[in-house]
């Protein structure tokens, strides 16, 4: 018995026998994993715990940066993304970084100049970066060309990934077949590729399908074949093994406690799977526990509030329907909530394959996703009988015009003619690399900036976020205060928190009084919103009224009915809504913002003239931009808003007169 004992504690362990050719693992938690359950809200300080853990593990690269992480982290965490690639450096001694890279896009959402491209990729490697796994929306990979080459200068890994996408039930057709990605990858090995991946962003890739890909690509290429897929369908699991059978080199996978839902398989079931065969991990089952444990009863229930509950299942079969990432879903339900449009989400579903068609059958990856996606919500919700694309985003105007490169098929030619009517940069659609046409940006950026902007880091944090990074700069320097939205919460908060909860369900967080006082004239009724459910609270002020005003009022603390639960920690979303401002009282016709979003900049000024269906002000909802019109002829008497500010649905932008 003790000798069984001894032998299974050794067959756990790192110190088995090596496996003739072990499955190479990149572990994704610190990057995709928060990405794909909690918006990317992962704060540095809570991956620090688990980063010399982690770096004894054994994997091939562990991503770290890059996604969404660098728009969310200055935008709604108060954090510098550089810092956080050179804090993570100081504990992972051993293990690669690797960094998702949207090609020419960057980390942002649309295409930045040649310029920026370079210099980014240098201030990646100078901060740490390792392996940059380059791809574009479009699988256009005349887009890749510049940061291929900086990436090769800084003599560091270039992993060349296309999108996977369908068209059918599964994959074939037309468009994206088998032929489509063994050429590909092709294109990919004669640009310099040191390894392929296969980016399925929605979980799309059926396991018998993977074999079929895995099978050719590995026949057609000599680059070792990474697979990335996420588990939203419920078939990433099934199709990783396939892949191990079909010779796949690398797998993406999560810590348990981030993986699956929207997010990746697990990393602890593979490793046991694999166990004794040929293609063993090689991984301490025991340290990964001890990883586990960490990020689950320290790390994880400070995020528990971001984590989506409505939903008892860990798999979303109709993504195979829509076929629509995790992250572009829950962004398409959140701005519907914003809007009080939640329930014109079904006909955003059926017009999604529709709109997706029409702007050229594009893989819906970011930023592309985004573009399909927002595009959709608009025409669902502004679209008549007589009229469609009637608002049409700048990013919409920018694809059909080339800015992000050559679609899978044709834009159909009625919409892109709408797109580019009046559009800056003319009418008649680029057929080059997008970039050709694209000035340089830094200099301009850095006049702009000035010296806000402290060394380079800075600078392409402005340049690639005019806006949010400037607001950035500015908490970063001292010279504006960051609101409490963007500050970290602690696990003692979280806690204190719980217990409240508990009593309040419990009906023992306040003493009833047997004597109340009689109820005033002054009384007043508030609704209080808990989540999915909201209470009404009678509110009976004692000294002066006069706080009882339209505008929104952050209140005192009230003695309610012990009836009402308190909520759980506070959501992190946008920074509230602005204030109304003075140009609600000034006559004449408003302008009002028919979405909730943040101000980019004001096309027109105080004393400007305007006719009816000219660009007024530029408003961003969901990372995509809309140029809100002129309702009627006449001059700009008054302006709401400044650039940088979050605006309400309905908020009046401006007055013309």
């Amino acid at each position: 018995m003790t000798d069984h004992v001894v032998m299974t504690e050794m067959n756990y362990s790192a110190d088995r026998p090596k496996a003739a050719n072990p499955v190479k693992i990149q572990d994704l938690s610190l990057r995709d994993g928060h990405q794909s359950l909690f918006a990317t809200r992962g704060r540095t300080e809570d991956m620090i715990p688990v980063a010399e853990m982690m770096d004894e593990i054994g994997f091939w690269a562990v991503e770290t940066w890059g996604g969404a992480t660098f728009d969310t982290m200055h935008r709604f965490l108060n954090e510098d993304p550089w810092e956080r690639l050179r804090t993570l450096k100081r504990y992972f001694r051993k293990t690669p970084f690797s960094m998702l890279l949207r090609a020419q896009n960057l980390v942002g959402y649309r295409n930045y100049a040649n310029d920026v491209a370079r210099a980014f990729v240098d201030r990646a490697v100078a901060n740490g970066m390792d392996i940059f796994r380059t791809f574009d929306a479009l699988n256009d990979f005349r887009n890749f060309e510049t940061v291929v080459d900086q990436i090769k200068k800084n003599g560091k890994h270039f992993q060349g990934c296309m999108c996977y996408s369908m068209t059918e039930p599964r994959m074939g057709g037309e468009v994206y077949n088998l032929d489509y990605y063994v050429g590909k990858a092709k294109e990919l090995e004669a640009l310099g590729a040191d390894s392929i991946c296969v980016k399925d962003m929605a979980g799309l890739l059926a396991p018998y399908d993977t074999y079929n890909l895995v099978k050719a690509l590995k026949a057609a290429v000599k680059a070792p074949i990474h697979l990335h897929s996420h588990f939203t369908s419920g078939m990433a699991s099934m199709s990783q093994l396939k892949a191990i059978e079909a010779g796949v080199d690398i797998l993406d996978t999560c810590m348990t406690p981030y993986a699956y839902r929207t997010s990746h398989p697990a990393i602890e079931p593979l490793v046991m799977t694999l166990l004794g065969t040929n293609r063993d991990t090689g991984f301490d089952i025991r340290k990964l526990a001890a990883i586990n444990e960490v990020l689950e009863k320290q790390i994880l229930p400070k995020y528990k509030h971001l984590l989506d509950d409505s939903k008892i299942s860990v798999i979303d079969i109709n993504v195979l329907l829509h076929q629509t990432p995790g992250g572009m879903l829950s962004n398409l339900v959140n701005q519907l909530r914003e809007m009080d449009s939640l329930d014109k989400i079904d006909d955003v579903y059926r017009q999604l394959p529709r709109v997706r068609k029409e702007l050229g059958q594009v893989p819906l990856v970011t930023p592309t996703s985004q573009i399909v996606g927002v595009q959709t919500v608009n025409n669902v919700l502004y679209d008549t009988p007589d009229e469609r694309y009637k608002m049409i985003t700048a990013q919409v105007k920018d694809l059909c015009y080339g800015l992000y490169g050559k679609t899978a098929i044709p834009i159909d030619p009625e919409v892109q003619k709408k797109a580019l009517k009046g559009y800056p940069r003319g009418e008649q659609p680029i057929t080059c690399r997008p970039a050709e046409v694209l000035e340089p940006e830094l200099e301009k950026a850095g006049k702009d900036i000035g010296d806000l902007a402290a060394d380079t880091d800075d600078l392409l944090t402005y340049t690639l976020f005019p806006v949010t990074g400037r607001k950035f700069l500015e908490w970063k320097y001292g010279r504006a205060e960051a609101p409490a939205s963007v500050k970290p919460i602690t696990l003692e908060q979280v806690k204190k928190t719980d217990a409240l909860v508990k009593k309040a369900k419990a009906g023992e967080l306040v003493e009833k009084k047997t004597d109340a006082p009689v109820k005033s004239e002054r009384l007043r009724a508030f609704n209080v919103f808990v989540d999915n459910e909201y209470f009404t609270v009678e509110v009976d002020p004692t000294g002066d009224a006069s706080v009882f005003v339209a505008a929104p009022v952050v209140a005192a603390p009230v003695h309610v009915s012990a009836a009402v639960p308190v909520p759980a920690a506070p959501k992190v979303a946008p920074a509230p809504a602005a204030a109304p401002a003075p140009v609600a009282d000034v006559g004449g016709t408003k302008l009002a913002a028919p979405m909730p979003g943040l101000i980019i900049r004001y096309v027109k000024n105080v004393g400007d003239k305007v006719a009816k269906g000219e660009a007024v002000v530029v408003l961003e909802a969901m990372k995509m931009e809309n140029a809100l019109v002129a309702p009627c002829d006449g001059v700009i008497k008054a302006i709401g808003f400044k650039s940088g500010d979050t605006v309400a649905k309905g908020a009046a932008l401006c007055v013309i007169e």
